[in-house]
């Protein structure tokens, strides 16, 4: 039923009961009796008078059918009005479970492929297909032009200290411009041994 007021649907108890004899082809005496055996039970107003749907007319037409043409007593026909009241609540219940059913059966599949995409999803993490090497932040990478990264050692120092400890600088391969002597100990001692030998050469020259 819809929500308008205006608007009438087959169960809506509306006709009176002479307006209700006169649809449905009985006498109005015809109508109470059957609402007393309770083959048609209409609605009621206010002030208990019996209201008629368009559902009960059709009901009533098929009691005047099925009693005038095929002969069914009225305890035949109540049966018969039972077993159709039976069936079309069956069929409402059917309608309903149907349509429960295929929501059912539509959320079924969508959470099949919720899982079967979280599937593919791990087996390609456990293969290793999702994983992407970081590189890391403190590696730096080599400037252009194949020089050294920035923060390399260059090489030893300009100046180093003597071997020996003491404070006067050494001087090497790396220490300036050129190439320069190496001092040390053993240079000093060839030194003197050079220098002792000149002078004895010397004063055998003189003496002879």
């Amino acid at each position: 039923m819809s929500g308008s007021p205006f608007e009438i649907s087959d169960d809506t108890p509306v006709y009176v009961i002479s307006v209700a004899a006169e649809l449905s082809g009985l006498h109005p005496q015809t109508l109470r009796a059957y609402d007393r055996l309770g083959l048609v039970s209409p609605g009621r107003a206010a002030g208990r008078g019996r209201r008629y749907s368009l559902r009960d007319i059709l009901t009533l037409r098929e009691v005047q059918r099925l009693s005038q043409e095929e002969g069914v007593n009225l305890s035949g026909i109540k049966r018969i009005l039972e077993l159709g009241s039976e069936l079309e609540r069956s069929q409402r219940l059917l309608a309903e479970m149907t349509a429960e059913f295929a929501q059912l059966r539509a959320e079924l599949e969508s959470t099949r492929a919720v899982a079967a995409r979280l599937a593919g999803l791990l087996r390609r993490r456990q293969t290793g297909a999702e994983l992407v090497p970081v590189r890391d932040a403190r590696t730096t990478l080599p400037p252009q032009g194949g020089g050294p990264p920035p923060g390399a050692n260059a090489g030893p120092p300009a100046a180093m200290l003597s071997p020996a400890g003491g404070n006067e600088p050494a001087t090497g391969a790396g220490a300036g411009p050129g190439p320069g002597p190496v001092t040390g100990p053993g240079t000093a001692a060839a030194g003197i041994e050079e220098s002792s030998r000149t002078q004895e050469g010397t004063k055998i020259q003189e003496s002879s």
